[in-house]
């Protein structure tokens, strides 16, 4: 009986899937929070230069 039958590829595929997945939202979540770091920074220097 071969190891690559349908379930095993499957859960391979599911497995690598979630990996990418949470590989991807950490990216979006590390990029949203580098926004508000930026915006709060130029909010800071906007009023120190007033």
């Amino acid at each position: 009986m071969s190891r690559n039958n349908e379930r095993n590829i499957k859960k391979h595929n599911d497995k690598l899937h979630k990996a990418q997945d949470k590989v991807k939202q950490a990216e979006i979540t590390r990029k949203e929070k580098l926004k508000q770091i930026v915006k709060m920074f130029n909010e800071a220097n906007a009023s120190d230069k007033k």
